[in-house]
């Protein structure tokens, strides 16, 4: 099963996060498919850069994404524009 989730990437205490689509097997901060965008958390979830395009096809793919990711989506209208496309 495919799983859109954060990839840790950065410094010690100065994490940013990549937005990835990664077989459920593979490490979390392994291996991935595709990189779909990325997430700082210091400047909150309306700053994630996210390519809607990616993000939509995987979502049509039937691909599970994680709570934190979800939240991200649902801040930058993805989720909305998935539900259109389908």
């Amino acid at each position: 099963m495919v799983k859109i989730r954060l990839a840790r990437a950065g410094r010690t205490h100065d994490a940013f996060y990549r937005i990835v689509a990664a077989d459920q097997k593979y490490s979390k901060d392994g291996r991935y498919l595709e990189q779909i965008g990325y997430y700082d958390p210091d400047k909150g979830l309306e700053n994630a850069n996210i390519d809607e395009e990616l993000a939509i096809k995987w979502i049509k793919n039937g691909a599970q994404f994680s709570d934190t990711v979800k939240a991200i989506f649902k801040a930058k209208g993805v989720i909305e524009k998935a539900k259109k496309a389908k």
